[in-house]
Formats: structure tokens, sequence, C-alpha cells
């Protein structure tokens, strides 16, 4: 499996409880701390409390309170709290830093599961029995499946599917995150500051002298290489400059903070999520974008879906694989269509424009619904699982 973030630990932890030998490889020399806050809302935390984690992942909360938007001097607008919507709204009621529930699911699964931290794949060759592959580091090896989990800018995708123009879908939205001093009085509340299509905020962490500078502004191009970090700053500094509220302050430590992070809002849309012995999983295979709010939502849920239909299909790849895409399509297709329009809310509406009209509300609800909800977990009961926790579900839609 290729790639050791969110999807590809979930899926690991669920393989090795169907009693499979699982080996991950990641790139990066070892786990990556902070990142952005993610979150997990509805059927995504019935999987958690499956997988065992529900007190772990709760401890590495960020424990935030709600969230305040603000005007140009810090008034308050509007105010959200954690609880609101069962613990399923603007801010969740597990709300986590990417890099502490990374943490949390490789603490889980490093006793029974192989990690390979500075490499990557760089050929795969299938054919009807295993998939032949050789590492960048010059081991070779062969295996029964090889899985994708290697976020939106999939290496893995590009090398079995196509080149990346084919499957990813920009939104017009660029986002910035990354670590601060928290010299802004933040006290377990979020604050946010949108206007004319940019947006500005600050996110309190566990650890009360830090907090997670968040920045967005609309880009209909984006062509910075997401390695190049000296770039991305310099257009975050460009474009950001001349905000107001806090950003100043915000952008005075974009040189000495050590987890910078800025990428394009964009979603992965693909007709198919396997090729043979080779799968897709998560962001590589369906990224929602950070504009849905369930990114992490869909890498837990589709994990507990890939292992249970492999499982339940003898581990034949091409009814396990088939079995996944229909679970998982039509909920990944509601969270994508929220994310898309969250964007289109933030858009900044031309002068001689007239005003959109206001959405149906009902059908709106609906949609939210399914994105939250809209899938139901099987059992699974007649595969092998060697950790079931016991305890009654925390989610009405997922079955005891």
């Amino acid at each position: 499996m290729a790639g050791a973030s969110i999807a590809g630990p979930a899926l690991a932890h669920w393989l090795s409880r169907r009693g499979v030998e699982v080996t991950v490889v990641e790139r990066a020399p070892g786990l990556r701390p902070g990142g952005q806050a993610v979150d997990a809302r509805g059927v995504a935390k019935e999987v958690i409390r499956r997988m065992g984690l529900d007190a772990a992942v709760r401890a590495a909360c960020t424990d935030t309170a709600g969230a305040y938007t603000v005007d140009v001097d810090g008034n308050v607008l509007e105010t959200y709290r954690a609880d609101d919507d069962g613990g399923d709204g603007y801010i969740s009621e597990i709300e986590i830093l990417r890099g502490d529930l990374s943490q949390v699911l490789h603490d889980d699964t490093r006793d029974s599961v192989e990690y390979v931290f500075g490499d990557r794949i760089a050929e795969l060759t299938q054919d009807a029995d295993g998939v032949d592959v050789v590492f960048a580091g010059g081991d070779r090896r062969r295996f029964d499946l090889v899985i994708g989990a290697d976020g939106l800018h999939s290496a893995l995708r590009g090398m079995v599917f196509g080149p990346r123009e084919q499957f990813v879908r920009h939104l017009g939205l660029v986002l910035a995150f990354y670590s601060v001093p928290n010299e802004f009085g933040l006290d377990r509340w979020l604050i946010d500051y949108q206007e004319a299509g940019r947006s500005a905020g600050l996110r309190p962490v566990q650890d009360a002298t830090r907090a997670i500078a968040m920045l967005s502004f609309p880009s209909p191009d984006f062509d910075v290489d997401y390695r190049d970090v000296a770039a991305q700053k310099r257009l975050l500094r460009d474009r950001m400059a001349d905000f107001g509220w806090e950003t100043p302050r915000i952008l005075a430590h974009l040189d000495d903070t050590p987890d910078f992070y800025l990428d394009q809002v964009a979603q992965v849309v693909m007709d198919r999520w396997s090729s043979g012995r080779v799968g897709l999983l998560g962001d590589a295979a369906f990224c929602s974008s950070p504009m849905s709010g369930q990114g992490t939502g869909l890498a837990l849920v589709g994990a507990y879906v890939l292992a249970g239909e492999l499982a339940a299909a003898g581990w034949d790849p091409v009814a396990g694989f088939a079995g996944y895409e229909e679970r998982m399509r039509p909920f990944v297709e509601a969270n994508q269509e929220i994310g898309r329009m969250h964007v289109q809310s933030l858009e900044a509406p031309a002068p001689d424009v007239e005003p959109a009209p206001e959405p149906d509300m009902e059908a709106l609800m609906a949609l939210v619904e399914r994105a939250i909800d809209g899938i139901e977990l099987p059992d699974y009961a007649g595969v092998p699982d060697s950790g079931a926790p016991t305890g009654p579900p925390t989610t009405s839609s997922a079955r005891p």
C-alpha cells in the first residue's frame, strides 16, 4: 500500500484484522506532524468506534468549543458551537489535526503492519495472480494487491490510471495552513474573517501556545508545484498582503513556521477506482476537497468498506473492488457536491451580476444528510475479525 497518512493506516488496520499481511510504504522519512484540522462526522464516527479507537481519537482532539465569524474589526457576526447538529455541524465534535490522527492510526497498527518510510513504488507490473513492485530504493517484491492511498497528487494513480489532468478538477480556490504562536488570545474558539472571496482564520489546538492559521483566496488557475514551498509562500504573500483583520500578523510568521502547507482546492473524479489488482482509496480515488469537510470521513469509511468487501469476496479483486465502488460511490458523490457548493458560496459576485437565488433548503439538508450518513456499514459478520470492539453504535445509521 502506498501512503501512510490517514487512508493507508486505516485500511491497514482493517486488512490486518481480516488476517492479511500488510506493507505500507511512505515516501516521507516519517509521519508528518501538524497539518490542518480534520473532522469525523456521522457514519465516520461509527467506523472509529468499530476500530476500537474512539477514546484515543477523542483524547487527541483539538477541543474546539466552536467558531465565530467576524468582521474586519473582530466583531462577532455569527456563532457556531461544537455540539450543534448532534456534533456534526460546522465544527465537529471530533476535530483533530491530520498529523495527530495519523499518529493514532500508526500507533494502533505499527505492531501488526510493516511500515517502510523514505521509499516509494517506482514501478509495478501486474498479472492475473499478483503485482510485482520495484521500490525506488531498489527492493523488488510481489504482492497479491496494491492500494494507492497517496493523496490528491497520487503517484500510483498516475502510474496505473493515467496523468493527473484526467482526474483532478481544480475548483478555483487555494488554501494554506500553518502553525503560528498564539499571540491572538485564542481560547478554544475558531475565528474566521471572510471578504470578497478571500478568508483568513485562526484555529485553536491542544497546545494553547500555538494556533493554526488558515488562509484562502480565489485562483482560476493554479500552476505552482505542490513541492515548491518558496513559490507557494510568495504566492500567498502576493494574494493576501492587503487583506484586513489579523492577516498581516499571520503572514509575519510565514518564514518561521515548521509546517507550512498550500495547495489548490481540487477534487478527484474517476469512472473507476481499480484496475486489475490495483485499487485506489481516499483522496487518491475520490478527493472531495477540504471544502466538503468530509475528506477524512470518506477515507475512514472507504477503508472499512474496501477491506470488508475484499474479504467478503474471498479476496477476489474483481468482485471485491466492484462491491467497494457500488457501496461508496453515492456517498462520495454527495460529499463532492457539498464541496463544490461550499466553494461556490464563497465566490464574490461581480458588480453587474444578479444575486444567486436562495437555495432550496429542504434539498440542501437532504444532501447534507446523504453526505454525513448516506451509507450503511455492513457488519461483514462472515469474514475474519481479530479485534472487534464491544459497545453500542454511536450513529443511528449504522447497523449494530
